[in-house]
């Protein structure tokens, strides 16, 4: 293992005043992981939030000049004594060799074993339901098959599955992404995360000046491409251009604007299907409810309980963007019941639990499928929700905090946590998915 160690005493310290040129810097002992693909270490009583190290390792690191009372934030500068589980970074961009200002975001894992990866990702879950949630649970990371033109290489280290990424344009036009927690443009050489077909067309020299940023998409049933998404006089960006792409999943074609959402592991949205059909309780599910997926994009979660419940099943996809409810209604169009809505999910649920009584006795037999941003569904949503009674909730989550939180509020209003699954699809990045399902205590 290559790792450069700075030999220092247990006390050595560099101080100066934040924000005028100089900085502090401490050595510190990591000893946990906490959300958001930072660690936990101290310095005299504080706690300090320290990223690009792992827990067992002795780093020099470097306060922000954001720092607070109660504690601090810290960027790894060097490594005195490395954890067995460091490895050298997937992403050179990335390595804590490089300056902290300079170095690539979203790989803040490449530097762990892939294993290890999985493991502070189980600890941050199970800490989360603990801590928010007040339940006890345990769960594995589970590892996913790697895209289908990865090498073994890129199997054996988290590489090579990235169907999406976005570059962001810096001043003067050049690409890359940002570095970490900044909008800093870093220029690199490099997409390891990225599948080869990403790898192979993204235009990391060349130059967009005026463009807000670069996606580069490489669909599994359609050419890898770019597309660039302008600024408007304002500076904001503007919705991306309109261009059709399709994706495949098993035997299933989705349609799907190019510019819109879609799971970025070439694995997950297969992952997903079979995660969402196999939580839902066939023994508590009514075909002829008034079933829901909730933030449902093109109707992919939405395609996977029609398929394992049959053509008569009812389900209305809910999502707030016109372009993706309309692919979402081609997309489920086999389904005699099936509906897409366009509408806000809170604005569609409060009209739900303002409806007539006998509108109201339809979902309380229902199966209720939610996918909702890193944010979480939030106390309105799950409040609408437990008032109109679901027989089941089937909760998919990327972000395990907000889950923890929400999953606290489902219990406290008489739903109780059945099972829990958790899968790698961020690999060398903090992120991990999970899927969740409640049900109605009475």
């Amino acid at each position: 293992m290559m790792v450069k160690n700075r030999t220092r005493t247990p006390s050595a310290e560099r101080s100066g005043r934040r924000g005028s040129g100089s900085m502090t810097e401490v050595e510190l002992d990591v000893t946990n992981v906490a959300h958001g693909g930072v660690f936990v270490a101290r310095h005299e009583g504080r706690v300090v939030f320290v990223s690009d190290t792992l827990p067992g390792e002795r780093v020099l690191a470097r306060v922000s000049d954001d720092a607070h009372s109660s504690f601090w934030r810290a960027e790894t500068v060097g490594v005195v004594t490395a954890a067995p589980e460091r490895r050298p970074h997937v992403w050179a961009e990335s390595s804590v060799d490089r300056a902290p200002d300079e170095r690539a975001g979203g790989a803040e894992f490449g530097h762990i074993d892939q294993d290890f990866q999985r493991e502070l990702k189980r600890r941050v879950i199970t800490d989360s339901f603990s801590r928010m949630a007040k339940i006890d649970t345990d769960v594995d990371v589970e590892a996913i098959p790697s895209a289908p033109d990865a090498d073994a290489d890129a199997a054996a280290t988290g590489t090579g599955w990235r169907t999406r990424v976005r570059l962001q344009v810096a001043a003067d036009g050049s690409v890359g992404p940002y570095a970490a927690r900044s909008h800093h443009v870093v220029t690199v050489d490099s997409l390891p995360l990225a599948t080869a077909a990403v790898a192979d067309i993204a235009p990391l020299t060349q130059r967009f000046p005026g463009a807000a940023h670069v996606d580069v998409i490489a669909p599994s049933d359609s050419v890898a491409r770019i597309v660039v998404s302008e600024n408007d006089r304002r500076g904001k960006p503007k919705a991306p251009p309109h261009a059709i792409v399709h994706e495949l999943v098993g035997g299933r074609r989705f349609r799907l604007e190019a510019g819109g959402f879609w799971q970025v592991h070439a694995s997950a949205a297969e992952t997903l299907t079979a995660a969402v059909q196999e939580a839902i309780d066939g023994d508590e599910f009514d075909p002829r409810a008034a079933n829901l997926d909730l933030y449902g994009g093109v109707g992919l979660l939405a395609a996977a309980v029609g398929d394992r419940f049959g053509s008569t099943v009812r389900i209305t996809t809910v999502e707030s963007d016109a372009r993706a409810t309309d692919h979402a209604a081609e997309n489920l169009s086999e389904w005699l019941g099936a509906a897409a809505v366009t509408a806000r999910v809170d604005r569609f649920l409060r009209e739900l639990v303002e409806a007539p009584a006998a509108e109201r006795r339809r979902l309380e037999g229902a199966t209720v499928v939610l996918d909702p941003p890193r944010s979480g569904a939030g106390r309105e949503v799950i409040d609408s929700l437990v008032a109109v009674r679901p027989r089941q909730l089937v909760y998919v989550a990327c972000d395990p905090v907000a889950l923890a939180r929400d999953a606290g509020l489902l219990r406290e209003r008489g739903y109780e946590l059945q099972a829990l699954r958790a899968f790698d699809l961020f690999p060398n990045t903090h992120h991990v998915e999970a899927v969740a399902r409640f049900t109605r205590a009475s």
